[in-house]
């Protein structure tokens, strides 16, 4: 147990492997190999469709051509995997959010070349592709990439208006940079010291009650003075969206999302229909009980995720996190350990917390024949060790299916969040398996957090979208229309034990999730939940789960999430999957209240 974690003991990582930096010729050459890719698949252009009478020559086609495709999306991906990567850590450094600008631009354009392969593609009639893939057996390894690009079909304009969003893709990111930039600028105050978001975040769940409060207080300013910035970013990239969305007839604004994740709306719809019917049963009770252990009648906001604890939080050097996450992957199979290991020991992780450093964390594939990297803010408490956890095992994810190639390995939402969310599982049982008595209160408390955190309150943020886009529809919003919609969801899933006090209605605007991928957000709560169900069948025969669990892992998308949970028995279009999955999180709030009943106290 350490007293801190020493900024010098996190690893930063090192991106010479990609390219040595913005002069590198590499980044040329890598820009003219799209180039010539894309020259090689315009040759391809309109020979599709004129050869559709002929099965054979088709399928020769399509082979060719997605190969192509794949080199040019290889090519510009690690181009742009550089460019995002080094600026993430460098938000204040204007060189590199100019650097990463320029790349997204010249990236668009060149990408714009290859646009006609996919329209062409879904020229094709349903019978034509499917003769041309019995046809010719290596095109028909591509199938389930065709059947992404074909979910989309319905919903493709005129290839010069594809041509015109390609074209000016890069302004509309500019929108994401000004908001990436104004939080990463973002001071908190807070006594004589100004934090930045990241760490103001951290200090919310510090053990000290009146520094969590001094610690909102000024994040609440912080927050609110940077509102109308925000507002106006939100409210641009909604309206954007609004046009697009109505040219391609999508019937809502979360649709391209649900068929880019290959899940049915209703699916979504019975999801949120589970978790809100069990407000009062898992989050509302949860927080009274909270308020009762820790004497008071009502939480305040930045008391939601505060310690039980009130002594200084246990913290986790870096070493003793790595050696934790190892075990824990290691319980489940040696591979797992295995692959974790390596980015341990490359210099692909950054995780020191340092000024100009965007917040949050994510786990980058780059291309399938790269490694991944892993980016965070590791500060030793409990949540950033599930939080390295819940990253690892996207890396080790996408390295499990790097195999597949860059278009197959590509894994859809729903199920990309199941190797993660499976890592923190893995990681929490063996923390609560070392804890003793009195930490366990502690422990569990943490992770009915942890579980709130990711599944109502990820399905309140998913609320809050569909409302704000609905009403966006009439209008621009200001930010204190948005700040009101804010708290009225969010006051209906956390509960009357929880004040939502003066300040908490700025809080959406730190949420990037609703700028960088609108309606993502319900993919963890999906995730959430379906790895419940998947711990309940590894619980049933371990030595026969792994397996089966590696090979769910390593398809990618090749399989939809149906297809993938079939062979465990589980159907996520059921209502009773999500219930099942809302009444394991609604035990665990029995066990806690049965400990508080018993007189248990930190």
């Amino acid at each position: 147990m350490t007293a801190h974690v020493p900024p010098e003991s996190l690893p930063v990582w090192r991106l010479d492997d990609l390219y040595a930096g913005r002069e590198d010729p590499r980044l040329d050459a890598d820009f003219d190999a799209a180039v010539a890719a894309n020259t090689a698949l315009l040759e391809l252009k309109g020979r599709l469709v004129s050869a559709r009478v002929d099965p054979a020559e088709l399928g020769d086609l399509l082979d060719r051509g997605i190969r192509l495709y794949e080199d040019a999306t290889n090519a510009l991906r690690r181009v742009g995997s550089y460019a995002g990567l080094a600026a993430s850590t460098a938000r204040s450094d204007p060189d590199w959010t100019r650097f990463e600008a320029d790349v997204r631009t010249r990236s668009a354009a060149i990408g714009a070349e290859s646009l006609f392969f996919t329209l062409e593609i879904n020229e094709l009639e349903d019978a034509e592709l499917e003769a041309a893939l019995a046809a010719h057996p290596a095109a028909a390894r591509w199938r389930p990439w065709l059947r992404r690009v074909r979910a989309f079909r319905p919903h493709e304009l005129a290839p010069d208006l594809e041509r015109m969003l390609v074209d000016r893709s890069p302004a509309v990111a500019n929108w994401t940079r000004l908001h990436d930039e104004t939080l990463a600028r973002l001071k908190v105050r807070a006594g004589g010291a100004r934090l930045t978001l990241p760490e103001a975040l951290n200090a919310l769940s510090d053990p000290n009650p009146a520094r969590r409060r001094q610690v909102a207080g000024g994040l609440s300013s912080a927050l609110g003075e940077a509102a109308p910035t925000l507002a106006l970013v939100l409210n641009t990239l909604a309206f954007e969206k609004q046009v697009e969305d109505r040219w391609r007839r999508y019937p809502d604004p979360a649709a391209p999302r649900h068929l880019d994740n290959e899940v049915d709306p209703a699916a979504v719809h019975a999801l949120e229909t589970a978790v809100s019917a069990g407000y009062e049963r898992v989050s509302h009770r949860y927080y009274r009980l909270k308020a009762k252990v820790m004497g008071r009648t009502a939480l305040d906001h930045w008391d939601r995720n505060a310690p039980l604890e009130t002594g200084a939080p246990r913290l986790w050097s870096w070493a003793e996190a790595r050696e934790i996450v190892e075990a824990s992957f290691r319980d489940l199979a040696p591979k797992f350990a295995d692959s974790a290991r390596d980015l341990f020991e490359q210099p692909w992780i950054d995780a020191r917390p340092r000024p100009g450093k965007q917040s949050g964390a994510y786990s980058h594939s780059v291309i399938a024949p790269h490694h991944p990297y892993v980016f965070m803010n590791y500060m030793g408490e409990r949540r950033d060790v599930l939080t390295l956890a819940h990253e690892l095992g996207h890396a080790v994810h996408q390295r499990l299916c790097a195999p597949l190639g860059t278009l197959l390995a590509a894994t859809p939402l729903t199920l990309a969040e199941t190797a993660s969310i499976f890592g923190e599982s893995l990681v929490f049982e063996r923390l609560l398996a070392e804890a003793g008595p009195k930490e366990k209160l502690g422990l569990l408390a943490g992770q009915i957090e942890d579980g709130l955190n990711t599944v109502v309150r990820q399905m309140a943020f998913h609320r809050f979208e569909t409302r704000f886009h609905a009403t966006r529809r009439d209008g621009e919003l200001s930010a204190e229309a948005i700040g009101g919609l804010w708290l009225e969801v969010m006051g209906e899933s956390l509960g009357p034990a929880v004040r939502l006090n003066a300040g908490y209605e700025h809080y959406w605007a730190y949420i990037s999730h609703f700028v960088h991928a609108p309606f993502y957000v319900y993919a963890y709560a999906f995730g959430d939940l379906l790895v419940r169900a998947l711990v309940e069948k590894r619980r049933e025969d371990p030595k026969g789960f792994a397996p089966l669990y590696e090979d769910l892992l390593a398809s990618g998308g090749v399989r939809t999430c149906v297809e993938a949970l079939a062979r465990f028995g589980l159907d996520p279009r059921e209502t009773a999957f999500w219930a099942a999955g809302v009444r394991q999180l609604e035990r665990r709030v029995d066990a806690f209240e049965a400990l508080v009943a018993g007189g248990s106290r930190p």
